[in-house]
């Protein structure tokens, strides 16, 4: 029991250097005042380029098997080849057991190989059985890993267990990046989604990520905008960088373009590279790629 005690002390020292006092519709009002005065100066032909660069391409579906995630990879290449003057995707995002597929067929340098792991989307496993699917996956060729929160925990004020679980999902990781899925629709209110942000952060985290896209709702301009003020208060305190990527919901090139002007707004040009904010989406790809070329386009 000592050592749940000293984690525990640990994690409420870290939680008391943020105000985590934070008002739902101060957010909203702020969210509000950005989209309606900021988002019109980043509609533009460069913007959308470098967002079409951001994109994590994602198959997350039941009927995925060898065949078509290997058809969806070749895509990627195929890409590459039509539209040499364009910025591929970041990503390509798929389940564990499929790593190995796009690992033997992607040809395009600067890809990354992520899979959701960790007993995606519900992230309702035990701990060991979590980590071995992690590890197969990097072993298969996974470059990053998109784990979910352990949102039950969570909210039950279990932040131990959260941390502790983070904790091992990195260093089954080793040297590859990891994101954490907060899940936002399910935390709530702005106070627990900033809470979330920085026990992940604190864990080990180096992307944080709004949802799975499994479930309603997914990602919003609120979750993103309260996400990017706890990376910014985390990045003054401690110095280390972490990444942001809204999923699930992004439905439009509106969508895109008002995560990437919140992003620009609260975190500042240092965010602004396909390192540091990706989008998981597959359709708005496709929706990118006609507004930048000028007539619609389904490549993907």
């Amino acid at each position: 029991m000592a050592e749940k005690t000293v984690e525990k002390s640990v994690i409420e020292e870290a939680l008391n250097k943020y105000n985590l006092n934070i008002s739902d519709e101060d957010v909203k009002a702020a969210v509000k005042k950005i989209i309606t005065e900021k988002v019109h100066e980043n509609d533009t032909p460069e913007v959308k380029k470098f967002l079409m660069g951001s994109v994590e391409l994602t198959t997350l579906k039941t009927t995925d098997s060898d065949e078509s995630v290997m058809a969806f990879t070749e895509r990627v290449n195929q890409f590459d080849e039509q539209y040499p003057n364009l910025p591929h995707v970041a990503t390509i995002c798929v389940y564990p057991r499929f790593a190995k597929v796009v690992s033997e067929t992607l040809e395009v340098e600067g890809v990354e190989i992520a899979c959701v792991s960790g007993s995606f989307p519900s992230s309702q496993a035990l701990i060991e059985v979590k980590t071995v699917e992690t590890a197969l996956a990097v072993k298969d060729g996974a470059t990053e890993i998109d784990m979910v929160l352990s949102v039950g925990a969570f909210l039950s004020g279990d932040y131990e267990t959260v941390c502790d679980e983070i904790q091992q999902m990195k260093e089954a990781c080793g040297e590859k990046k990891m994101k954490v899925i907060l899940e936002t629709g399910c935390l709530k209110t702005a106070s627990n989604i900033k809470t979330a942000s920085l026990l992940a952060m604190y864990s080990g985290a180096d992307y944080i990520k709004t949802s799975t896209g499994k479930l309603e709702p997914a990602a919003t301009p609120e979750a993103a905008y309260v996400m990017c003020q706890a990376i910014k208060e985390y990045y003054d305190e401690t110095g280390i960088q972490i990444g942001f990527k809204p999923a699930g919901g992004l439905n439009s090139v509106m969508d895109a373009l008002i995560y990437y002007t919140i992003v620009k707004e609260v975190l500042g040009e240092k965010w602004l590279t396909n390192q540091w904010f990706r989008m998981g989406t597959s359709r708005l790809a496709n929706m990118l790629l006609s507004e930048v070329i000028g007539e619609e386009v389904k490549f993907f």
